[in-house]
């Protein structure tokens, strides 16, 4: 007589089947990404030409993506503080909201002609992009650790639908505000004030029960059964190299439609190369978040390294009216970005034990939108100096840089 096979359960926290919820959380996630995406996209596109249109000066241009980045920082500690005590849900919301107040005071500036105010709503502006990384992280909450990668690169992954049509909105947009009578560069932002608050309603009514404080219930119940810690894995490595991904990639980015536009290149022309670079930052998200789990993060970071600097080299002999090449260079960026923050982000993860998770990550996201903030500040000043040429080929040193440390790392570590 034969015994069946005992079957095994699935794990449980506070009665709740913990796998189920997080499939729930990831379905959520997605669903909000993908809206809050596409908001966040349109105001890459448009930023930067409309305070350049607004102030009649290019290093104003890149001075409203700058700022979005500096508000990115700014918001990304406090949502951090935000979940801790509340939960992932709470700081979400809240962080959506910011940007829709956002894009309601941008909506005013253009109105009125103002690109200091315009400026000042950037900031505000950046919540959205603080929000939607964070986002990424609480994917990982109730993740197994071998599925970190993947579960957080699938939230990545939703934004790329939001990302991809959210440029392309924007004409329509600006026509839409057109025919109404209405300030045509208003139409943009009032699509993203009803996106960012279709987010936060998203998070609001479907982030229940909070993946957050599952997950510390969990961790305590895992604690009290298998006391001491794992090892922290190159933590500093995992940050740096996210904060030059995001440093090179916003500032190549934000000069990217002031170098088109020098070459002729219209308002949609800008609109389909910005999504063929937001698409692929999310796009392979995917297969970066496998690769992170199966092959290890610290070759996935070695080839988003790679491709960074790949990225700024054909940038680098991009002539403005270019636009292939040009969209290809932008294209790499995204795809090296997505690699550094998919591996890297994973690795923090892996390094940092659950209770203490939200703490690091807000301030790991706030150094990655500060050194975004700097990039951003920098490609201003140095294309309104020099060129986008030049800008690109002084941005290859940094991933370079990275890509240099992580093969010392792989052949220490062998």
């Amino acid at each position: 007589m034969t015994t069946p096979a005992p079957t095994v359960a699935a794990p449980t926290v506070a009665g709740l089947d913990q796998l189920r919820v997080q499939r729930r959380t990831l379905v959520v996630l997605a669903a909000s990404q993908t809206v809050g995406g596409a908001g966040m996209s349109t105001v890459a596109a448009v930023g930067g030409l409309a305070a350049a249109q607004l102030s009649g000066s290019a290093a104003i241009g890149g001075l409203a993506l700058t700022a979005g980045a500096l508000g990115a920082a700014l918001v990304g500690v406090p949502l951090a503080r935000t979940a801790e005590r509340a939960g992932r849900r709470t700081g979400l919301r809240r962080g959506y909201l910011i940007a829709a107040t956002g894009a309601v005071a941008a909506t005013g500036a253009v109105a009125v002609g103002s690109w200091p105010l315009l400026i000042a709503a950037s900031v505000l502006l950046g919540a959205a992009t603080a929000t939607t990384l964070a986002a990424r992280f609480a994917a990982t909450d109730l993740a197994r650790p071998q599925q970190r990668g993947r579960a957080l690169s699938v939230v990545l992954w939703a934004t790329t639908t939001g990302a991809v049509t959210g440029p392309n909105l924007a004409a329509p947009a600006e026509r839409l505000a057109r025919a109404v009578g209405a300030v045509p560069l208003a139409g943009p932002y009032l699509l993203c004030m009803a996106l960012f608050g279709a987010a936060a309603l998203g998070v609001h009514a479907g982030l229940r029960p909070d993946p957050l404080l599952l997950s510390r219930t969990a961790h305590a119940q895992k604690a009290a059964l298998t006391p001491g810690g794992s090892p922290r894995p190159l933590p500093a490595l995992a940050t740096a190299a996210v904060v030059v991904a995001q440093a090179v990639m916003v500032g190549l980015m934000a000069m990217a439609p002031l170098h088109l536009a020098h070459g002729g290149a219209d308002l949609r022309v800008v609109g389909l190369t910005i999504s063929a670079h937001v698409g692929a930052m999310y796009a392979l998200s995917p297969l970066f978040g496998w690769l992170s789990d199966r092959v290890g993060r610290l070759p996935v970071l070695g080839l988003g390294a790679g491709l960074l600097t790949a990225a700024a080299l054909v940038g680098a002999t991009a002539a403005p009216h270019a636009v292939l090449q040009l969209t290809c260079a932008l294209a790499l960026l995204g795809l090296g970005w997505s690699a550094v923050l998919v591996s890297g982000s994973a690795l923090l993860v892996d390094a940092v034990p659950a209770p203490d998770r939200p703490r690091v990550q807000g301030r790991n996201d706030a150094l990655m939108n500060v050194s975004g903030a700097v990039g951003g500040a920098l490609a201003g000043g140095l294309v309104a100096a020099t060129s986008y040429p030049t800008l690109c080929a002084l941005a290859t040193t940094l991933p370079a840089f990275v890509l240099v440390v992580v093969v010392r790392r792989r052949r220490g570590a062998r």
